[in-house]
């Protein structure tokens, strides 16, 4: 591993701050401790090494400033916090430091650890990493994606797509990443990492020669409070969708919109002025919404730049389910922006095809074309192993986003389309010679089962079960909807822990449970409670016969469970094959 190492005047412009000595009021010469070497950015102590900058992050249950003694111990040179440090804590950390010289007494390269006082070291982070990984997003073309659903379908997508069109490329998701080679399994618990790990990711793909950064940008990452996706310079926003989710951290509908919206706003914040590979690039930004939110245009407005739509005309997503009083119209599509089409969508066990209606957009001269001028249409046909008809949405973004930063034509890409690979734990088969399906998909929210229930009811000879729970210390709303929604569509409901966290399993469950009751569903018949995740999987898998299709959903693309006390690991993939090898055994 290299280690990378810098000066602490080389970071200290990014932020505004006190240097201060360790009793928290002397003040310190910024000309003396400029000096003091940084090797790596750091907020969690347990990561610290020799030469870190520690930033004491203020937590829900605890606060970092508890762990900077901590931190000193292991040699972090430099100390972020904010607010004021207790005075036990003082003494820890001036026992530590008096401990420290001792150890390292004989050591010239060794200094006394240096405090910066910030008003939010949270917000401070992404400053901070981006200087000292060197503005790497400076030299990326960034695309950024954000939505409620779709983001990690739709991120795999454009990197696949680019790697096809013959562009280096790596991206950051929930599900995986890539610095530039092979997707890799993503190692963290969120959407969106810390500013320090984001940096450094785009960093290790300038290194590996890469051109293009996908990043999925969750509201949490785009979210000014938490500022993990701040200094990242985006060329082309793609906006997906926006339902009721995460509202327990963004209070309102408004507020997570507007968060979400942050990435728009981000297209206007940089001159997208790249050096790429070491050859300067002038690029021209754009954004790409979804015009079957009612949201879109909102989007559409946050920012200066041209904007290219696509949508479904409302078959691909819930809207294809609603019919006559229940049926909702979709938001007009302006008409001086252009947009793509998707029709005759056909979708299969094993795959989706349909034909996109295309302005003459597929140029980056035509994106950023007179839209009063007259343009041609082209008929482009699509096929994709790809199973799902909302993949239409994410197959689109994707085709313009490409389209649009390479020149590449739709044509081009279309025929190309076919050799994407989908994401694991998104609609993902498991056949093991049993008489009934299993689908396993990540859909954790009332709007993803809207729009992924529907076309399997209407291929399904049989009866749908739908095995689920929800998340912990979050999102308490959403859970009587999902339970309705699952028991409006599905014949036989299977709640069971997801990531319960701190809460109580059964009670959680319960909460779900009233809105299948609500639509219909009997406790012991057709609606079941088994918190322990194996066990439920077993239960339905029992209940199961030829011409059914069972869908796990909720977990296909983590690797745990989250408890109060503990993290068990779990793989939804390996649980599912070993059930049912269990059954073929038994039988």
């Amino acid at each position: 591993m290299v280690v990378m190492e810098k000066k602490l005047s080389s970071l200290l412009s990014a932020i505004e701050c006190e240097a201060l000595s360790a009793d928290g009021k002397t003040p310190l010469d910024l000309n003396v401790i400029g000096i003091t070497p940084v090797t790596d950015i750091v907020f969690d102590s347990r990561n610290v090494f020799p030469g870190s900058l520690f930033f004491a992050l203020p937590g829900h249950h605890t606060d970092g400033n508890k762990y900077i003694a901590e931190a000193i111990g292991k040699g972090a040179n430099v100390i972020v916090y904010q607010g004021e440090i207790e005075h036990d804590e003082r003494l820890k950390i001036a026992k530590t430091i008096i401990k420290r010289g001792l150890d390292k007494i004989e050591d010239k390269n060794s200094v006394f650890p240096v405090f910066l006082k910030v008003e939010d070291a949270q917000a401070a982070m992404a400053p901070v990493a981006d200087a000292f990984y060197d503005s790497p997003s400076k030299k990326l073309i960034v695309i950024g994606v954000t939505g409620t659903e779709g983001k990690s379908s739709t991120v795999s997508f454009v990197w696949q797509l680019l790697r096809l069109a013959g562009k280096k490329a790596g991206f950051i998701s929930t599900v995986q990443y890539s610095l530039g080679a092979d997707a890799l399994a993503n190692p963290e618990h969120t959407t969106t990492p810390e500013a320090p790990i984001v940096q450094k990711y785009l960093y290790d793909m300038v290194q590996n020669g890469c051109e293009y950064a996908v990043v999925e940008s969750s509201s949490h990452g785009l979210s000014k409070k938490l500022n993990r996706l701040g200094n990242v310079c985006f060329d082309c926003g793609i906006f997906m969708n926006v339902t009721l989710e995460h509202l327990e951290f963004h209070k309102t509908y408004e507020q997570y919109r507007d968060d979400k919206a942050n990435l728009f706003r981000a297209l206007d914040e940089n001159d997208h002025i790249k050096t790429v590979n070491n050859i300067e690039r002038n690029i021209q930004p754009f954004g790409i919404v979804n015009f079957e939110d009612p949201a879109s245009l909102y989007f559409s407005d946050c920012t200066k730049q041209k904007i290219i739509g696509f949508t479904t005309e409302g078959m691909a997503g819930k809207a294809a389910a609603e019919t006559g009083k229940n049926a909702v119209a979709l938001p007009k599509i302006p008409d001086e922006i252009p947009c793509m089409k998707a029709k005759n969508i056909a979708a299969a066990r094993f795959g989706i095809s349909f034909t996109i209606d295309a302005p003459d957009c597929s140029t980056l001269k035509a994106v950023n074309a007179d839209p009063a001028l007259p343009r041609e249409h082209k008929s482009i046909h699509i096929t994709a192993t790809l199973p799902g008809a909302f993949n239409a949405y994410n197959i689109m973004a994707s085709i313009i986003a490409v389209s649009g930063l390479t020149g590449k034509s739709f044509e081009e890409l279309a025929g190309l389309i076919s050799e994407l690979k989908p994401i694991t734990g998104r609609m993902t088969t498991i056949d093991m010679n049993q008489d009934f399906e299993v689908i396993i998909d990540y859909a954790h929210t009332p709007s993803s089962f809207e729009t992924i229930f529907p076309p399997i009811r209407k291929r399904c000879a049989g009866r749908i079960f739908a095995l689920f729970g929800s998340g912990g210390e979050r999102d308490l709303t959403k859970r009587p909807l999902q339970g309705e929604i699952a028991g409006k569509f599905c014949d036989v409901v299977v709640l069971t822990d997801e990531d319960p966290r701190g809460e109580d399993s059964v009670q959680l469950l319960e909460d779900i449970a009233k809105g299948c009751r609500k639509a219909g569903k009997k406790d012991g018949i057709d609606l079941f409670i088994i918190p322990d995740r194996p066990s439920a999987i077993r239960k339905t898998f029992s209940m199961a016969q030829k011409g059914d299709i069972v869908l796990l959903l909720g977990k296909g693309h983590e690797n745990s469970i989250i408890y109060k006390d503990y993290v068990m690991p779990y793989d939804e993939i390996a649980e599912a094959k070993k059930a049912l090898q269990e059954m073929q055994h038994i039988h």
